[in-house]
């Protein structure tokens, strides 16, 4: 599975989710950094306009797209995980802008990229699948 976010410094956003998360690079180039997203996900990050016309490959034709504006993704994570979350995105400065306990006990912890995207880290029994 992929997740897209689009940012205006790809550079900066690369090194904002790899030293935030860990996540590593697996291609790269001066349009798009894909990451691994422990093993299970990739997180496509797209530099904003870079991808607004189709781009062609030796396999076929990825057609355009884009994005703007505050955006959103969630991560999951163990509950117990959460606090030592919280306590390193304290460490590096990274505001929480919101913290949500909800209906079936899962918790969801809010706060911004460098871009103003909304990243959320959600614990199981947030959602009914997780």
């Amino acid at each position: 599975m992929e997740t897209s976010l689009y940012v205006k410094d790809l550079d900066r956003s690369v090194r904002f989710f790899k030293y935030m998360f860990g996540f590593e690079s697996l291609f790269s180039d001066e349009k798009l950094c894909a990451m691994s997203v422990e093993g299970r996900q990739i997180l496509l990050l797209f530099k904003e306009g870079g991808s607004t016309k189709p781009a062609v490959s030796s396999g076929g034709t990825i057609p355009h797209h884009d994005g703007r504006g505050d955006l959103h993704l969630a991560f999951s994570i163990s509950q117990s995980d959460l606090e030592s979350w919280q306590q390193w995105l304290r460490e590096n400065n990274v505001a929480i802008e919101s913290k949500v306990t909800w209906k079936r006990g899962g918790q969801s912890l809010y706060f911004r990229d460098p871009d103003h995207h909304l990243i959320e880290l959600l614990t199981p029994r947030t959602w009914t699948i997780y």
